[in-house]
């Protein structure tokens, strides 16, 4: 398809364009198309972050608005948990994977602004400051994210950050050394909201600090067009909360796998560098998820090309929990730096569903999703029945037991063994791209990470 891409906001709709014609194409052809919508410019929030979804850490799901300091604090709001859960980024191996925002949630702020009318967090629970806790943080090699609110309250109920107060907050944060700024739309109308997201935008832009800007808009207008204006969403935001809360529960989960891609065509073609549909938290780690269940979530988050966020203690983490989350392979995936995010290409009678994310480099990756509830299930299949081109091979390696397939051709049927609420992903790479890339004397094999 052809694209003209003069005048302002052209790039991105021609970028959008592409996106959707790539949704109906086989594999490669998609790839190719998907290849030249990243060549074009993005209007989006130009400010350069986010160029891939953010990893790190947010307290809200696993400590909600815990202030109780004095009974509970270990596990209480304050700039101990924050500081501890810096450690452990800095010293178990997360920061070098690429979790890097240590994102406070609400509840932080004292319960008045302070005689100028500026924001402070509670004396007790922050002593010495967020200024002081940023410095620890950026100590670690790592960023600081923050809380605020579109509304006079937050949804906890401490102070908001009304229209005549957006400049001045953005500003103390930025003061403070903030990296990443969430801000929810809880006790604020709609009119407020159009009004006020964009000018927080403007305003942190302003102050010369980058600041990742999450915005929650589209989660409080229900989520789809036409309350919701995406287009106008990747020019202010580097990533937006488009549905409900993440619950520590299975259900919560699947709740927003169904919505997001049920909405698919809507949602897909808007995410991208610098701009991302946030479906909330990983619960990994936490209480409400099987092993199975939570494999199925990391893989997920994965194709969506969603941010990596953690709610979950780190200090206490299971081997195991963090095995999923600390996947070198699922990360390069979700990191790619196509940011394209996937689509749901399969529903099976059988309760089996198939994911499909394009990659740089002509790479795919698939999973394999089970929702039965009874026993591991035989799915058989061919690349070819699931659109990629006659006449190629793949190198394909599978994420979580990294078994390596050579050779597999698109009309082969092969079958994949899937655990109930559990996944099968794959890391597919084209035999060409590998002979082409093969080094003299070399491997005919592209190392696989």
């Amino acid at each position: 398809m052809r694209c003209h891409v003069s005048g302002p906001g052209r790039g991105e709709g021609c970028r959008r364009a592409l996106v959707e014609a790539a949704a109906g194409m086989g594999v490669p052809a998609a790839v190719a198309v998907l290849a030249a919508a990243l060549a074009l410019p993005a209007r989006g929030l130009e400010n350069g972050l986010a160029r891939t979804p953010p990893m790190g850490w947010l307290a809200w799901e696993r400590f909600r608005c815990n202030v109780n300091c004095r009974e509970d604090p270990r596990q209480c709001i304050s700039e101990m948990l924050f500081m501890e859960m810096a450690d452990r980024i800095a010293e178990d191996g997360w920061r070098e994977l690429g979790y890097k925002y240590i994102n406070i949630d609400d509840c932080w702020a004292a319960k008045q602004r302070d005689a100028e009318g500026r924001l402070v967090p509670d004396p007790e629970r922050f002593p010495r400051g967020i200024k002081a806790l940023a410095d620890y943080v950026h100590a670690r090699g790592l960023k600081l994210g923050i809380y605020g609110d579109l509304g006079r309250l937050t949804c906890g109920g401490y102070p908001g950050t009304t229209l005549d107060r957006v400049e001045q907050d953005a500003q103390t944060f930025a003061e403070w050394g903030v990296d990443m700024l969430k801000l929810d739309g809880c006790y604020s109308s709609g009119k407020e909201q159009a009004q006020g997201y964009p000018q927080m935008a403007r305003a942190l832009n302003a102050t010369g600090r980058p600041i990742v800007y999450s915005c929650s808009w589209p989660a409080y207008q229900g989520g789809l067009p036409p309350k919701v204006n995406y287009t106008l969403l990747g020019e202010i935001c580097n990533l937006w909360r488009n549905y409900d809360d993440i619950q520590d529960s299975w259900d919560s989960v699947l709740s927003i796998v169904d919505w997001f891609f049920t909405n698919q065509d809507v949602l897909q073609p808007f995410a991208g560098p610098g701009h991302w549909n946030d479906p909330d938290m990983l619960i990994i780690g936490n209480f409400g998820l099987s092993y199975e269940q939570s494999r199925s979530q990391m893989a997920l988050w994965t194709i969506m090309a969603a941010p990596l966020l953690m709610s979950t203690d780190l200090r206490t983490i299971s081997p195991s929990a963090k095995k999923i989350l600390q996947n070198r392979l699922m990360i390069q995936i979700n990191q790619d730096p196509l940011g394209i995010q996937g689509r749901r290409i399969i529903k099976e009678g059988s309760h089996i569903e198939v994911f499909l994310r394009p990659l740089s480099q002509a790479a795919s990756a698939l999973v394999f999703f089970s929702r039965r509830t009874d026993m591991p299930f035989r799915y058989t299949t061919s690349l070819a029945k699931l659109g990629f081109p006659m006449g190629a091979a793949y190198e394909v390696q599978d994420v979580y037991s990294g078994k390596i397939i050579s050779g597999l051709k698109t009309g082969d049927n092969f079958t994949v063994i899937i655990n109930p609420s559990g996944v099968v992903m794959w890391y597919l790479c084209p035999k060409a791209l590998l002979i082409q890339q093969q080094a003299p004397g070399g491997p005919s094999r592209l190392p696989l990470l």
